[in-house]
């Protein structure tokens, strides 16, 4: 070894009594949650019904998954996307201009702190709740389920649009004002090419979240294949509930990839 490497080694500190205490204290915080964990209330039924729900995932029930009814699989799936691609879309309209009016670079301070305000109390009730409360105003079903995903995206996606509109780079803005620019051209070729990536991002990454969010809100009866899922387990009807996650993995995973292919265009510009 090097004398300069040797040297360097000596004089770097000696962490591993640190690192050791660290490691003993997560092994003791460990053992000591595990106090907590109780065995003895399992039930040999409880075992009989886990086997028969691996085996309704391994063989679901091919007439629900072909079926192209309205209570078919595919129909199901497509009324939860399309409840999450427009709640995505709509959140998305209303969060641009409140974005704008909470975005400290562009508005006074006083201005910005309340839109975030605003923007902070949306995100505060869970997407749960406010599909309880859609859910007395419209009735059950897709709407209900459209509004809920709505008021949700605008708490994240404002947030988003925020940061992205704080580090807009405003020596561009100052090149085209002094190029005597208009307004509308400034937006045109300064901002919107700075923004539209972020943007775009931050909406494909919420319609993932939606299109999850979308089938536990059919749980309480804002639409989506969420209802049929829970009155299938309820009667345990597992090939049904097999055909239901089936068809929600591969949804899932189509969108997963289309989403990918998107950001990897967005990010080589």
């Amino acid at each position: 070894m090097k004398p300069e490497i040797q040297k360097a080694y000596d004089a770097a500190p000696q962490v591993w009594l640190r690192q050791l205490a660290i490691a003993f204290a997560v092994a003791a915080l460990l053992a000591w949650s595990s106090t907590t964990v109780e065995l003895r209330n399992i039930k040999g039924d409880g075992l009989t019904v886990a086997g028969n729900i691996l085996s309704g995932i391994f063989h679901p029930d091919r007439a629900l998954l072909l079926n192209a009814t309205t209570s078919g699989v595919p129909y199901l799936l497509l009324e939860t996307m399309c409840i999450a691609f427009l709640g995505t879309m709509v959140g998305a309209v209303i969060s641009v201009p409140l974005s704008f009016l909470s975005a400290s670079n562009l508005v006074p301070r006083p201005v910005a702190l309340a839109g975030r305000l605003v923007i902070m109390a949306i995100r505060t009730v869970p997407a749960f709740i406010y599909g309880l409360m859609f859910i007395r105003v419209t009735g059950p079903g897709p709407f209900a389920g459209l509004l809920t995903m709505s008021l949700c995206s605008v708490g994240m996606v404002s947030k988003m649009f925020i940061e992205s509109i704080e580090d807009l780079d405003r020596k561009i803005l100052e090149s085209l004002d002094a190029a005597g620019c208009t307004t509308f051209q400034k937006i045109r070729y300064g901002i919107l090419p700075q923004l539209f990536p972020d943007f775009t991002s931050t909406l494909i990454y919420r319609f993932d979240m939606n299109l999850r969010d979308a089938t536990v809100l059919g749980l309480v009866g804002a639409g989506g294949i969420g209802a049929p899922l829970i009155f299938a387990m309820s009667s345990y009807r597992w090939n049904e509930v097999g055909a239901i996650l089936l068809g929600l993995i591969l949804l899932v995973l189509v969108i997963e990839s289309i989403s990918a292919r998107i950001r990897k265009k967005l990010a080589r510009g």
